[in-house]
């Protein structure tokens, strides 16, 4: 615990001043974590046996660039270009599909990496980019507080309430380890200290729609969550990645965030 609690309080320092400056800086972090949080992927992607680290150094090559290139199209270059989004897509699906197809010679394993690379390319850049966009709203410091606090008070909230008082298990097929008392613990802290935030910091949501929403967005950051532990699991891997102690990778750190930043981006959209 006391790794785990250290490295939170290093993250969230270098972290917040970025975040606080805006602009270029936020794009630069998140494209970082997108890089890291590819390169992890290729790990994971490669497998083991024989040709693993052949398949992994191609892995490397072809996600991070091409998924940190994508994530630059839709954020720096969004509405600067004439170029439609689909070809982004096209680019994204063909490349995932034409280089294992070509460079692996077991046909089976060629299938297998090209969906895997396909799912990288669209699961961490584009997933992300919502965040950069909640950023630069005119409200978009405090949005941005609301979305980390509804989706990390849930992960406390969860760890807390699981470690004392978990008794029946969540999805024990996919996560061992998650309770349903957690989860109800993490729900509980999320909610009220996500719309004490709200209020305090006179953001746009009613009292009641800003419980509701912490409450849709920690239930989609549960989502997230279990979404890279089922991944891990088929795969065989325990962490994704080593970067931060006692909490895995980068890509065990922001799974729910995947799902909570594009969830509230398209919620303050529509409302």
């Amino acid at each position: 615990m006391r790794n785990r609690f250290l490295a939170a309080v290093v993250g969230l320092a270098l972290v917040l001043p970025i975040l606080h400056r805006g602009g270029l800086w936020v794009v630069g972090l998140l494209a970082f974590l997108v890089a890291v949080g590819l390169d992890e992927w290729a790990g994971m992607v490669a497998g083991e046996g024989d040709g693993a680290a052949a398949r992994r150094l191609r892995a490397r090559l072809v996600l991070i660039p091409l998924g940190t290139a994508a994530f630059l199209w839709v954020t720096v270059a969004a509405g600067q270009t004439t170029v439609p989004d689909e070809a982004l897509l096209l680019a994204l699906v063909g490349v995932g599909f034409l280089v294992p197809m070509f460079a692996e010679r077991d046909v089976k394993r060629a299938g297998d990496e090209a969906v895997k690379y396909v799912a990288g390319l669209v699961y961490i850049p584009l997933l992300l980019a919502p965040l950069f966009f909640i950023r630069e709203r005119e409200d978009g410091l405090w949005m941005t507080a609301f979305l980390l606090a509804a989706t990390w008070l849930g992960d406390t909230g969860a760890y807390f309430a699981g470690r004392f008082f978990g008794r029946h298990k969540l999805f024990p097929r996919v996560s061992p380890n998650k309770t349903v008392e957690g989860a109800l613990g993490g729900l509980l802290l999320s909610s009220l200290g996500s719309a004490a935030l709200a209020r305090a910091t006179d953001l746009p949501f009613s009292l009641w729609e800003a419980l509701l929403l912490a409450a849709v967005l920690d239930v989609a950051g549960i989502v997230g969550d279990l979404a890279e532990s089922m991944l891990k699991r088929a795969w065989g891997v325990k962490d994704s990645g080593w970067i931060m102690p006692g909490h895995g990778g980068i890509l065990d750190r922001i799974d729910s965030l995947l799902f909570t930043a594009p969830l509230l981006w398209a919620w303050l959209a529509l409302r």
